[in-house]
Parts: structure tokens; sequence; C-alpha cells
């Protein structure tokens, strides 16, 4: 995470850890459907719209990292050395997005979404959206148009890839298989 460099931006960024943090403790101790908003913003010591204000929906606060991980994808595209590969550099942020998620202290999270349609929905929602960041960057970074089928479906991929790989019993494993996947399918298309 980005430290903001003002004291209103670092105090804004204070107020949402906060909010984020009892909301999660609370959904832990309690189950997800069993908290509403505002025994989170009462338990935060916030109004409902400071809540609002720092989270757009009552799922987005179990996904408080969601943004930085989606600027990860984009920088693991955008900020890459002159000359890299595209598909190591993507392979590598999913790695480290694969281990973030699946780390020990990750579990009660993920079982939390596990255990919620609603959150299984949104992180859905959230994968599409990243996809759809990730594909602009790729075709920023190539000069193509955003809809290019070839950035879109490496993008589907690479968040596929990480999907599967939280899921598998070997996820490091199932991050290099899929990416060997991905650059054979990159390697065939007209843009590699």
């Amino acid at each position: 995470m980005i430290e903001p460099s003002g004291r209103r931006e670092r105090k804004k960024a204070a107020t949402r850890q906060k909010i984020a943090d009892t909301a999660l403790r609370l959904f832990l101790e309690r189950g997800y459907d069993d908290v509403g908003i505002r025994d989170v913003a009462a338990e935060a010591d916030v109004a409902v719209t400071t809540l609002f204000s720092h989270f757009p929906a009552k799922e987005a606060l179990v996904f408080e990292r969601d943004q930085g991980f989606e600027r990860g994808l984009v920088r693991a595209v955008a900020d890459r050395a002159p000359g890299e590969p595209l598909i190591p550099a993507l392979r590598q942020e999913v790695h480290a997005l694969v281990r973030h998620c699946t780390a020990p202290e990750a579990a009660p999270v993920r079982s939390l979404i596990e255990s919620s349609p609603a959150l299984r929905n949104y992180e859905e929602s959230m994968r599409l959206r990243h996809a759809d960041s990730l594909a602009a960057a790729i075709a920023a970074d190539l000069g193509v148009p955003e809809t290019s089928t070839a950035c879109r479906t490496i993008a589907r991929f690479a968040i596929d890839a990480y999907a599967l790989a939280c899921e598998a019993a070997e996820p490091g494993d199932a991050v290099d298989e899929v990416f060997r996947m991905i650059e054979a399918a990159w390697s065939a298309s007209r843009l590699a």
C-alpha cells in the first residue's frame, strides 16, 4: 500500500483501515450475514456515511486490498523494465497474489468468502474488473485497441490462473502450469 503523504490523507487511510479491520473482526467472530453495516460503523466509531465514503458496499469491507491488487497487476505490465517480456512479469505478480491469499493467516478470510454467496459473487465481479483493467494495461503497453481479443484473453487467463491456484493443493505449481499455457497462447497470437 502506498503511504499517504499529507496529514489529511494519512487520517483518511487510518480511518479506512480501522473500518476494514473492525468489519473483518466482526465478520469472523459472528459470521458475515449476522453483521450489519450499522454494527460495523458503531464498533469502528464512525458514521454509516463515513463507512460508505470509504467502501461502496458491505462486501467491499472483506476485500479492502482490492484496489492494491488491481494496481499491482497493472504495474506488472506498465512498470516492467524495457525489454522485459510481458508474460513472465505477469506470472511473477500472480505468484505474489497467490502467496498472499494462500498464506496460513489468510485461511479464515478465505473460509468466510467461501461460506457466503454474496462474497463469492462480489469476488467474481472483482476478478472481472481486474481482468478489464489488466487488458487495458496490456493494450496500452502494446499500442493496440483496448478491445483486442488477445489482450482481453491473456488478462482473463492471468486472473483465472490466480483463482485456480488459490483452490489448488500446490498453488505455486498451479500458477506455473497455467502460465505455461498462457505463454503458448501469447506466443501464438499476432501481438507477441
